[in-house]
């Protein structure tokens, strides 16, 4: 059996389901139905695998490294691949600044105040400004 299709292979829309058969009773159901869905459907099943075998050896590259017999830097990168494909961005939040307590509460009292902007405290707050 081939494995179900989430998108188009043509446009890349979405696609409905619209048939459903029983190989036993040879019984046809047909309407529109919800397909594979979850943080996962996405993915393709090379994808999938990475991240049971991913899981199965706990997150340990060492460990990946022999039972995929990839380099760190392979493993790395078909890991990075599932992070965009799940819609994040790879250490998208390393170079950010952590603020204190104190930092933040100065930067919700200067908007609440009217000193700076929404956007201003949002660029603050994610430490991109200064």
């Amino acid at each position: 059996m081939n494995p179900l299709l989430s998108k188009c292979p043509v446009c890349g829309s979405l696609l409905t389901i619209t048939s459903l058969h029983c190989d036993r009773c040879d019984t046809i159901i047909q309407g529109n139905f919800i397909g594979a869905s979850g943080p996962f459907a996405q993915l393709t099943p090379e994808q999938v695998q990475f991240v049971l075998t991913f899981v199965r050896c706990e997150g340990r590259f060492n460990r990946m490294e022999d039972e995929l017999n990839l380099s760190y830097p392979t493993i790395r990168n078909r890991l990075y691949e599932v992070i965009r494909a799940l819609g994040y961005e790879p250490g998208k939040e390393e170079g950010q600044v952590k603020l204190s307590a104190e930092e933040r509460r100065r930067i919700l009292d200067d908007l609440d105040q009217g000193k700076i902007t929404s956007e201003q405290a949002k660029r603050l707050l994610q430490g991109l400004e200064a």
